[in-house]
């Protein structure tokens, strides 16, 4: 087997970009309209989350709304965020995603984004960034259910356990890997310590494709106990 992975899968908000704080301002401008209020505490808690899972928590924060129409609202006002005040990459995380390209390797963007949106924040990188996308709204089971990686995989038509995924949330991390996807936590508004990634980067900035290739190989057949070992040695 290559020691290059089949493809380099990306979690987006947070992991590829800045925007938990645009998310996190629609939700307490959504929420205040209507009588309520939204601490940072409940924001914290729809991080990472599918779209769907999050308007019934806001529903039951007060806003009284159809879960779909709160969706489509916070992904108008956070892609009007995008357009207003641009795309704010997480570091590293650019130059990575285009060394990886130079290397031929394949990316896939694996978001629980809208495809809208997620489409959006592709068209504003300045280079040919990703194969394919799997959005929110085009699985059937949002993260933390593996299905959305395993859809990344099956497109690709390639191995899950040949792939590398890169995550900032618990949530996503979760759905990683359950995939069973090589999993790189890069810890952003929440620690992933203890949740099962082989390992943890705490920033992309400086890392190349050499080190996605690196990694991969170190961790091909990884099994859970050594999962959780080198989970503990890459947080020290």
């Amino acid at each position: 087997m290559s020691t290059k992975p089949s493809a380099v899968l990306w979690d987006m908000d947070g992991t590829l970009v800045d925007t938990e704080p645009y998310w996190m301002e629609a939700e307490t401008a959504l929420v205040t309209s209507y009588g309520g209020t939204w601490s940072h505490e409940e924001a914290m808690e729809l991080v990472g989350k599918g779209l769907l899972d999050s308007a019934g928590i806001l529903q039951a924060a007060g806003v009284d709304m159809e879960a779909e129409a709160i969706v489509q609202h916070l992904t108008d006002e956070v892609a009007e965020k995008l357009r207003t005040q641009g795309v704010p990459f997480r570091p590293g995380a650019r130059e990575l995603l285009a060394d990886l390209r130079a290397a031929g390797i394949p990316t896939a963007l694996v978001t629980m984004s809208l495809r809208r949106m997620a489409e959006r924040v592709v068209e504003l990188i300045d280079f040919d960034a990703f194969d394919l996308i799997v959005a929110g709204d085009e699985v059937t089971h949002a993260k933390p259910h593996p299905a959305p990686y395993l859809r990344a995989a099956e497109l690709l038509e390639i191995d899950i356990a040949d792939a590398v995924a890169l995550e900032d949330s618990v949530t996503g991390l979760s759905s990683a890997v359950a995939s069973g996807a090589r999993t790189i936590g890069v810890p952003h508004l929440v620690p992933l310590d203890g949740h099962g990634a082989h390992e943890l980067w705490p920033t992309l900035a400086g890392r190349t494709a050499d080190d996605v290739v690196g990694f991969h190989a170190a961790n091909t057949g990884t099994d859970s106990a050594e999962r959780a070992e080198n989970t503990e040695e890459s947080a020290r």
